[in-house]
């Protein structure tokens, strides 16, 4: 997607700021946020599609702690895929751009239409 100049939000803060506080703490700040910004369509794709990715990886790395051997590589591998992530969500969000991830990127853009 286009990158777009950044605005203020609710908070008084640059919509790309608060886009990659969206991802800072996974799941809780990207609920924080859509509790916080009602109107702001960039922060709450940003904040949905944070706790979406976050409640995903929480449930592989879970599922994958159960499974033996090959759960376990999995798990190992998991760690640095998630951290990645992480680094490219909030570079994305910082740069006013709403990178979707397939699937959750897609729910996340018709949660905010």
């Amino acid at each position: 997607m286009e990158e777009k100049k950044s605005v203020k939000t609710a908070l008084g803060m640059d919509e790309n700021i608060e886009g990659l506080l969206c991802y800072i703490l996974g799941f809780i700040s990207g609920v924080f946020f859509l509790l916080i910004e009602k109107d702001n369509k960039f922060i709450k794709f940003h904040a949905i599609q944070s706790v979406l990715t976050s409640a995903a990886l929480f449930v592989a790395a879970i599922v994958a702690g159960i499974i033996p051997f090959f759960g376990w590589i999995v798990l190992f591998l998991l760690g640095p895929v998630s951290i990645a992530l992480w680094l490219l969500l909030m570079y994305k969000a910082f740069k006013c751009e709403m990178f979707k991830l397939p699937f959750v990127g897609d729910i996340a853009e018709k949660q905010i239409q």
